[in-house]
């Protein structure tokens, strides 16, 4: 094609790479949209999680720099066009995670041009290590996310997969070291999920 042909080498990398994440919009999560016609996408999940950051950022642990934490939240996922997503609560399935991840953000975040590749795969680094004030923001909006469907669905995702109150609060602690208020209210709403018949209390 012209337009091919016309592109700069940057262009081109830079266009390659928008093409390879678009096969995020078909990765399948096991939570479903809030009205349970149909499990959410990774795509779905990571523009919900940036909205989330900007609305929910006074809720930070502590001061946070929001541009950062929506440029991870937007890339957290891609890795997951290669490696697939993994259910929290699947132990087994989540043994060669971290390897499988490895793998897949050494392949995708090489498609850019190296400048950016590197800033994505560096943000990436960042959300996973949790070391940083933002990713741990991050990472608790991570968390809150599909609790809060859960909570909206009935509990769908946690039944379809025989998850316990134990198993959700453990998962989920870590909200406590990046956004205290969150955490606190995550917690009202398993409580809640108990009582209703969401969850399972074990």
């Amino acid at each position: 094609m012209k337009a091919i042909d016309a592109a700069g080498e940057r262009l081109a990398r830079q266009l390659a790479f928008l093409f390879e994440v678009d096969q995020l919009k078909g990765v399948l999560r096991q939570t479903l949209l809030l009205d349970g016609s149909r499990r959410e996408n990774d795509a779905e999940h990571s523009w919900h999680l940036a909205v989330m950051a900007l609305l929910l950022g006074e809720h930070a642990s502590e001061p946070v720099d929001l541009a950062r934490v929506v440029r991870m939240l937007l890339v957290h996922d891609i890795v997951e066009i290669d490696a697939g997503d993994t259910y929290v609560y699947d132990v087994e399935a989540g043994r060669d995670k971290a390897e499988r991840e490895t793998r897949a953000a050494e392949r995708l975040f090489a498609l850019p041009p190296p400048d950016q590749g590197a800033e994505l795969r560096a943000l990436w680094d960042e959300f996973e290590a949790r070391a940083t004030p933002e990713a741990r923001f991050a990472s608790a909006l991570d968390r809150l996310q599909p609790l809060l469907h859960n909570h909206r669905t009935g509990g769908a995702s946690w039944k379809a997969h025989g998850v316990t109150k134990s198993q959700v609060l453990t998962r989920n602690a870590a909200m406590a070291e990046g956004a205290p208020t969150l955490w606190a209210y995550a917690q009202a709403l398993i409580e809640d999920a108990v009582a209703r018949g969401f969850l399972d209390g074990a």
